[in-house]
C-alpha cells in the first residue's frame, strides 16, 4: 500500500487517545521485523532512522531509506518513515527526497533560546517541504554526546509553561517531553512522572511523544498513553531482542558461519518484540 505519513498516524492516535508505535531501525532485518510484527497485529507503525544510524551506514541515508520505502510500500498495514534525532541541517534537507514524511529535529542540547531559534528555523523549512516536524524540550538524555543524567534531577523535566511557549513560537507539530524516561536503557526501571505528563497534555496544543520507551515497564507505557502520549519511540528493546537471540543461537551452534541462520533468528525475535509492544499499547483502550 502507499506510504502513510507520520502526521496522519499520530493525529489519528491522538484523537483516539491512543498511541502509534515508532521503532528505530538500523539494518534491513530491523525494517522487516518491524513490519512483520505490525502486520501480525494489524496495527500501523512508524519506521524511524536516526542520525546515529545514518552515521553507522557510512553517513549515507539513501541505502537504508530506499530499502525501508520499498518494504513499507509492500506492507499489509500503514507504514510511515520518520527521520529521528536530526542535529545536522544537511541531513534534515535530505529527508524529502529519501521518502520521509517527518523529522525529529533535536536541538534539546542547546540553551532554551537557542533551541527555540534553531527549531523554529527547522520547522519553517520542514513545513515548506510538506514535512511534519517533532522537537524535544527537556533532558531525556542517554544519546551520544549527552552525559548520563538523573532523569529525576531538578531541571531535567519539561516545564509545561515553557513547553507551551516553545510549541507556540516554533510551530512544531509534536513535542518529545522529558517525564522520567532515558534513552538506551537496558533495564525497564524508568519511573514516569504521570502528574507532570497530565499537566503537559493539558497545556499543549500539539501531540506528545515519549522517547526512551524501552526502559519503561508495560504498566508505565499504558499509563503514559492514557495520560496523553500519542507516539511511543522504541529502539533499544529491539536491539536487545536481536542480540539476545543471536547470542543464544551461536552458543548452541558454535559451528555456524552462515549469517542468514542467526540473522533470521534475530529478526524473528525483534518481530515478536514489536508485536508485544504494540499489544501493550493496545491495552490503553480497555
Amino acid at each position: 500500500m502507499p506510504l502513510a505519513t507520520t502526521g496522519e498516524l499520530v493525529t489519528r492516535a491522538a484523537e483516539a487517545r491512543s498511541a502509534v508505535a515508532a521503532f528505530n531501525v538500523i539494518t534491513l532485518e530491523h525494517v522487516e521485523a518491524v513490519i512483520a510484527g505490525a502486520e501480525s497485529t494489524g496495527a500501523p507503525v512508524v519506521l524511524q532512522v536516526s542520525e546515529n544510524a545514518v552515521k553507522f551506514r557510512y553517513g549515507r541515508l539513501l541505502p537504508l531509506a530506499r530499502a525501508a520505502v520499498t518494504a513499507a510500500e509492500r506492507a499489509g498495514v500503514p507504514v510511515a518513515l520518520h527521520l529521528d534525532h536530526v542535529q545536522s541541517d544537511d541531513l534534515l534537507r535530505q529527508a524529502p527526497e529519501a521518502g520521509f514524511s517527518s523529522v525529529m529535529y533535536d536541538a534539546a542540547r542547546l540553551p532554551y533560546a537557542q533551541n527555540l531559534a534553531a527549531t523554529r528555523a527547522a520547522a519553517d523549512w520542514a513545513h515548506a517541504q510538506g514535512l511534519w516536524i517533532e522537537a524535544e524540550l527537556g533532558q531525556v538524555g542517554g544519546k551520544d554526546g549527552r552525559p548520563p543524567l538523573d532523569a529525576h534531577a531538578p531541571g531535567a523535566r519539561t516545564d509545561p509553561d515553557q513547553a507551551r511557549d516553545f510549541v507556540t513560537r516554533t510551530e512544531v507539530d509534536a513535542l518529545a517531553v522529558a517525564v522520567g524516561s532515558v534513552h538506551a536503557m537496558t533495564t525497564r526501571t524508568a519511573s514516569l512522572d504521570h502528574g507532570l505528563l497530565k499537566r503537559l497534555s493539558a497545556a499543549l496544543p500539539a501531540p506528545l511523544v515519549l522517547h526512551g520507551s524501552s526502559g519503561v515497564p508495560d504498566d508505565g507505557l499504558v499509563a503514559a498513553v492514557r495520560g496523553g502520549i500519542a507516539k511511543v519511540n522504541v529502539g533499544t528493546a529491539l536491539n536487545a531482542a536481536m542480540t539476545g537471540a543471536i547470542r543464544e543461537f551461536l552458543a548452541a551452534h558454535p559451528e555456524a558461519v552462515d549469517s542468514r541462520k542467526y540473522l533470521s533468528v534475530g529478526r524473528e525475535a525483534m518481530a515478536r518484540e514489536v508485536a508485544r509492544i504494540i499489544g501493550v499499547l493496545g491495552r490503553t483502550g480497555t
